[in-house]
This record gives structure tokens, C-alpha cells and sequence, in this order.
């Protein structure tokens, strides 16, 4: 074989070994050749990438020249001195960047004058300027601001739903940074889930019952669409209503069940039903709304009182639910000023919020609007082509961009007839607690 031939196919190989590495083990290949090759291009073209994002400062420099008259950086003044004053563009300090599942992070030191905003508004230059799917921007403290960048999205496709062996805690997708996206009703009592058709609301919703169907909770479903949503789930609902007059009295029994929790708490001396002994501890239920817009609607005045009751019990078990073990997870395709001061009220106990594509940007508004105005941004930008996707506000005070496991109407149904022997009688959990709690 003759030289050249031997050298080339030499090459060949060793492209073909480089492609496949990266193909079937991109963890490795990352840390082994693709993140040196980025720490050291992101360093070297940072002051670059700065002066062009606008992330410099014009500082004064002396400066030192061998040629006696020349001119000065204002281009007008000649200088017979060697050392002169001269305007220079400083950059913000760069740590060494560190690597990431699926990308690089880096600590930066604000220049005067700047903020965290400052860079966050740069995020998409800084994006196209590095080459990478996404930048986030985050601040520690003062002074610091981190950059987070992914290098391809991990949205693109997410794995099966995985088992949830902790009790309220459900794992329902990934979310950008390539973390699971959790569902802790321990950490984040009250959600509120907006998305139009076909967003993937739904599918979080059947998540979220897989999820907490083995768990020995119970499950109170609100299906203001005629039942047709919650209905197949029912072996594993320990409640439902379907209609906004039988959403009334089952609000009505869910006030009562709180008001019990409390005396018993009371008589405990305990804060939470967490703080009471095992044995008497009741079990935790958690809400499910669907259609929420359809309990504050008015067709006309007869309504109103009807309206009124099923608004001011839901904002009861919002506000005091947390301590006595009832949650809520709220889902709507238009969640709006305009249904009246209830869901206002409503909102502002929900810390937890997810908004999917939505068709009008009043309820990416009323959902996110009071979080950060980039994240509103984020969730008007949701293509119709990428269901599950949504903007989630998560328990570290951050938002992220996630996407849902998807999980089908077959399985959901599998999984409530599976576990169907775990769902507690509405009557037993309604009960009247005993007076005593040595009863």
C-alpha cells in the first residue's frame, strides 16, 4: 500500500472513530475532547464576544509608545510625550469555564455600573456569538454573574416517565439545564397549569397521576369539561366532580375535611399534619382541576351566587390546604383578568406556575407576568411543533424552559385500575375526625 493510500485511510479511521464516539458516547467524548476545545475557544475570543454584546467599559489607560509625536486616541491632539492617557475597552473578568452534561458554565465579574440584567439581555447575542443552542444567565451574589449555556437542546427528545418512590414528589420531564423536572407538593403546595389544545397540558396531567397513583395518597378530581378528561381515571379518584354544581359541594366537603385537620392538629399541638404521630396521621389529597376558567364563567345573574361559592371555597383550600395535607394543581386553556377577582386571588397562591403554548398573550401574562418579563417572553416563543414544552417556575426562584414525559391516555388509565385498591372512600377521608387524639 502506497503512502498517501496508508495516510488517508489512516484519516478515514480515525474520522470515523471521532464521529462514533461522539455518536454513542457524547458523555465521554464532552469531557475528553469537546469541552477543552470550547473552554479554550470561549477564552480566547471573550474580549471579542464582549466588545460586540456591548459588555465593556471604557476605561483610562497609560499607554507607552517609541515614536515621539504621535497621535493621541482622540485623533485630533498630537503628544510629544511617550507615556499618555488613552481610552481602552475592558472586559469583565472570565473564571475558567467548567463543564456541563450538556454544556459549559462560567463565573464572570461585573464591571462598575453593571447588573445581572445587563447580561441577560446579551444572553441571545452572546448565543449566537459562541455558537450554542442557549445562554441563561443567573447571579449568587453581588458582583458575580454566571452563564449557563447549553450546546444542543435537550428537549429535542426526553425518556420514558420514571418511577416516583417518594411520597408528593413526582418526576414529569427534563428541563433545559438537562435536570428531571419535579413535582414536589411538599416543597410547592399549589400549581397552576396554563396551556391551549394540543400543548401538552393534558399529557402533564396523566404524568402526574402515573406518578401518584402507587402512592398512598389520595386523588380529587374537578373535570369542568363533562368528565370526559378524568373520567377513565376514576378507579384511582377517590372524587369527582363534573359540573360546577357538583364542583360546589365537593369544595364544600374539602373546606369541611380542612376544618377537621385543623382541630386535630390543635388538639396535637401540631403545625402540619407532618408534625402528628403515623398513626393518626390522614392522608394527604391532592386537587386536580381541569378547565379551570369553566368554575368562574357567567351565563347569566342566577349564576353569580354559584359562581361566588365555588370561588371563595377554592381560595380557602388554597390559602390554609398547604398545612393539613390537601394540594392543588390547577390546568386551564385561558386563565384571565376577566373571570373576575377570584382567579386573581387564586394566582397569588399558586408559586408553582407552568405555562405551555398559549393562544392569547393575556394568559402567558396572568401565569408568568409577575416572574420575569424574559420568561413571558420565552413562553410566547412555544411552537405549536414541540407539545410538553412550557416555561416552569421552579422552587429556587429560577424559571427554566422543560418538556413532559409523554405519557398517553392508555397508560394513565393502566396505571388508576393498577393501583385502583389504593384509592381511601371519600366517605372514610371526609369522616369526622375523633375529639380526641388518643380516640
Amino acid at each position: 500500500m502506497s503512502e498517501p493510500l496508508a495516510l488517508l485511510t489512516v484519516l478515514v479511521t480515525l474520522v470515523a472513530g471521532l464521529w462514533a464516539w461522539r455518536r454513542y458516547q457524547y458523555p465521554s467524548f464532552w469531557l475528553v475532547l469537546g469541552f477543552p476545545l470550547t473552554a479554550i475557544s470561549v477564552r480566547a475570543s471573550w474580549r471579542r464576544v464582549a466588545l460586540g454584546c456591548g459588555l465593556t467599559k471604557k476605561r483610562q489607560r497609560w499607554w507607552f509608545t517609541l515614536t515621539p509625536g504621535a497621535v493621541a486616541s482622540t485623533g485630533l491632539v498630537k503628544v510629544r510625550r511617550r507615556f499618555q492617557r488613552v481610552a481602552v475597552d475592558t472586559k469583565p473578568f472570565m473564571w475558567l469555564p467548567l463543564p456541563t452534561r450538556y454544556g459549559w458554565r462560567v463565573t464572570l465579574w461585573t464591571l462598575e455600573g453593571q447588573i445581572p440584567g445587563d447580561y441577560a439581555e446579551a444572553a441571545e447575542r452572546l448565543a449566537h456569538s459562541w455558537g450554542v443552542h442557549a445562554v441563561r444567565v443567573s447571579s449568587d451574589k453581588p458582583g458575580r454573574v454566571r452563564l449557563a449555556t447549553t450546546m444542543r437542546d435537550p428537549l429535542v427528545k426526553v425518556d420514558q416517565l420514571p418511577p416516583s418512590p417518594d411520597l408528593l414528589k413526582v418526576t414529569v420531564g427534563r428541563l433545559e439545564t438537562g435536570k428531571p423536572w419535579v413535582i414536589d407538593f411538599r416543597t410547592v403546595p399549589h400549581w397552576l397549569n396554563a396551556g391551549a389544545t394540543q400543548s401538552g397540558k393534558s399529557n402533564l396531567a396523566n404524568a402526574l397521576i402515573v406518578g401518584l397513583a402507587p402512592q398512598p395518597v389520595a386523588l380529587v378530581g374537578f373535570d369542568l369539561k363533562g368528565g370526559v378528561e378524568f373520567t377513565p381515571y376514576g378507579a384511582r379518584l377517590s372524587a369527582l366532580a363534573t359540573s360546577r354544581v357538583e364542583s360546589v359541594d365537593l369544595l364544600s366537603d374539602l373546606v369541611g375535611l380542612m376544618i377537621d385537620r385543623m382541630g386535630l392538629c390543635r388538639q396535637a399541638a401540631a403545625r402540619n399534619i407532618w408534625q402528628l404521630p403515623p398513626a393518626i396521621r390522614p392522608v394527604p389529597v391532592v386537587v386536580l382541576v381541569d378547565e379551570l376558567a369553566e368554575l368562574y364563567l357567567m351565563a347569566d345573574k342566577s349564576e353569580k351566587d354559584e359562581i361566588a361559592k365555588a370561588s371563595t371555597a377554592l381560595l380557602r383550600v388554597a390559602q390554609l390546604g398547604r398545612a393539613f395535607g390537601i394540594y392543588l394543581f390547577c390546568c386551564g386553556q385561558r386563565i384571565g383578568s376577566d373571570l373576575g377577582p377570584g382567579v386573581t386571588a387564586l394566582r397569588a397562591q399558586c408559586s408553582g406556575r407552568i405555562c405551555h403554548r398559549v393562544n392569547d398573550p393575556e394568559t402567558a401574562t396572568m401565569t408568568l407576568g409577575d416572574l420575569d418579563p424574559a420568561a413571558l417572553a420565552s413562553a410566547r416563543a412555544i411552537a405549536a411543533e414541540t407539545p410538553g414544552v412550557a416555561i416552569v417556575a421552579s422552587s429556587d426562584g429560577q424559571w427554566y424552559r422543560a418538556r413532559s414525559f409523554y405519557v398517553s391516555e392508555q397508560t394513565a388509565e393502566h396505571a388508576a385500575r393498577t393501583h385502583a385498591h389504593l384509592t381511601p372512600p371519600w366517605d372514610e377521608i371526609t369522616a369526622h375526625v375523633p375529639q380526641s387524639i388518643n380516640a
